[in-house]
């Protein structure tokens, strides 16, 4: 193809994104964060779309973007002082083109359906570079956990499940967790869905508890499948863990095991937050320490300093960015690293950025990154470890086994490695050398789209 067929391709293609991101934004009116990941995937597909027209052709982006259902009902429940409360239930079931939908449920004030379809969007490619047979899902309540009873917790997501029951299924869609929903959470969800059913189908929830068909490591999966990434993209570059000042944003599931695999791999880790604030120690925090007081006790990350005075407590969790650093690992929420964030971690030395939540950095504190030669590990290649456990926990549950945990976190390893690869190789081929983000993109893209294709126009 000569340059000139080439560039009316690209604007063709260009055309088709431009045209195709204007109707999703008037059909979905207000719903920016669904915008933004929308966005920041169409634009990396401009070069794919003009290599193979057919997916134009095919109207694959106009049916990608559509969720297959969307579903939005009632929760209501009764406090521990015997009073009434209502929140809202989502469930997105975006795209099934590889499997049966997957992914988390989230509890938190800030979810509505924006937040879902976004995750739910982002979910699609992620679930896709996994290469496990798995389509995209999301879902979640505006239900906040923070300061509510066990009791509490309970009657809510056994009223969350009463009517979620009814659209999943371990060959339909297979709910997990995310922010706000953990082991116990997932565990009166489990035994509500058992009680409606009358049966026992472990396959229907996964980041269940060891005792009752979760997998080993499904715990540590996405923190450790998130370092293994970067790993792979600091060698690449000649850089390493080993002897890098790291800084983890949040202080949950996900960020504690990133800083637990960094720490292994020679790091020192010097600062992480909680919604509130950060702490930070130039010699390195004790992960222990952070672990048991948000795990086990549930405090705050404030009271770290109470047992590590020579550690310091800042208030503010956005400003954890201007703390020094060779690698920023952010683990928390989405556009935590703003336009702001992201100039001061390039000006004080910032090397490499690893995603370990989902969209964490904005459109422009992603084009800042790579103006300045940062290396960037995208989202939904960077934390796919724990969907990637997730789907291995399926499979020993279709077969009433379990493996070991080395055996899991051998496998994770590898699916991270393939994930790196595939993304390096689809930027190259795309013309993008080194461009995480078209190369994460472009590969979960394809995947998706040649399935949509051979299954017709469903």
């Amino acid at each position: 193809m000569n340059s000139v067929m080439d560039t009316k391709g690209l604007n063709t293609a260009e055309k088709y994104v431009n045209d195709v991101y204007n109707l999703v934004v008037s059909r979905n009116p207000s719903e920016d964060e669904f915008h933004q990941a929308v966005k920041e995937i169409f634009d990396s597909l401009v070069p794919v779309l003009a290599k193979h027209p057919e997916y134009m052709e095919e109207g694959i982006l106009e049916r990608m973007v559509e969720p297959e259902r969307l579903i939005t009902f009632r929760v209501p429940w009764v406090d521990d002082n015997n009073k009434i409360q209502v929140n809202r239930g989502f469930r997105v079931q975006f795209n099934s083109a590889l499997g049966p939908y997957k992914g988390g449920l989230r509890f938190h004030p800030s979810v509505n359906a924006s937040i879902i379809k976004f995750l739910g969007f982002e979910q699609i490619l992620k679930n896709a570079l996994t290469g496990q047979p798995i389509g995209g899902g999301k879902g979640g309540s505006d239900f906040d956990p923070k300061g509510k009873s066990d009791r509490e917790i309970m009657r809510f997501t056994q009223s969350f499940m009463t009517e979620l029951y009814k659209y999943i299924g371990p060959d339909a869609d297979v709910p997990a967790g995310d922010i706000g929903v953990g082991a116990r959470e997932i565990g009166y969800m489990f035994g509500q869905y058992k009680r409606i059913r009358g049966g026992n189908e472990a396959g229907v929830l996964t980041g269940k508890g060891i005792g009752y068909g979760g997998s080993l490591a499904r715990t540590e999966a996405t923190g450790y499948g998130c370092v293994y990434f970067v790993d792979e993209m600091l060698k690449d570059n000649d850089l390493s863990f080993e002897g890098s000042k790291v800084v983890v944003s949040g202080s949950g599931n996900v960020s504690i095991y990133a800083m637990r695999k960094a720490k292994e791999l020679g790091a020192t880790v010097v600062a992480c937050s909680d919604s509130n604030g950060y702490i930070y120690d130039e010699k390195g925090l004790d992960i222990d320490t952070v672990q048991r007081l948000k795990e086990v006790e549930r405090k705050r990350i404030k009271d770290y300093v109470n047992e590590h005075p020579d550690a310091v407590y800042v208030e503010g969790c956005r400003d954890i960015w201007t703390v020094p650093c060779d690698i920023a690992l952010p683990c928390a929420t989405q556009n935590e690293i703003d336009e702001e964030s992201a100039a001061l971690l390039v000006k004080n030395g910032v090397k490499a950025i690893g995603e370990g939540a989902n969209m964490p950095s904005t459109l422009q504190a992603i084009e800042i990154f790579q103006k300045n030669g940062v290396l960037f590990a995208p989202a939904k290649a960077a934390n796919a470890g724990g969907v990637a456990v997730s789907a291995l926990e399926m499979a020993q549950n279709s077969m009433r086994m379990s493996w070991s945990f080395e055996e899991v976190d051998a496998k994770l390893n590898d699916i991270m490695k393939n994930i790196y690869a595939s993304c390096v190789q689809a930027a190259d081929e795309y013309g993008y050398h080194g461009n995480l983000v078209v190369g994460a993109n472009a590969a979960g893209f394809r995947k998706v789209a040649d399935a949509m294709i051979a299954q017709g126009i469903v």
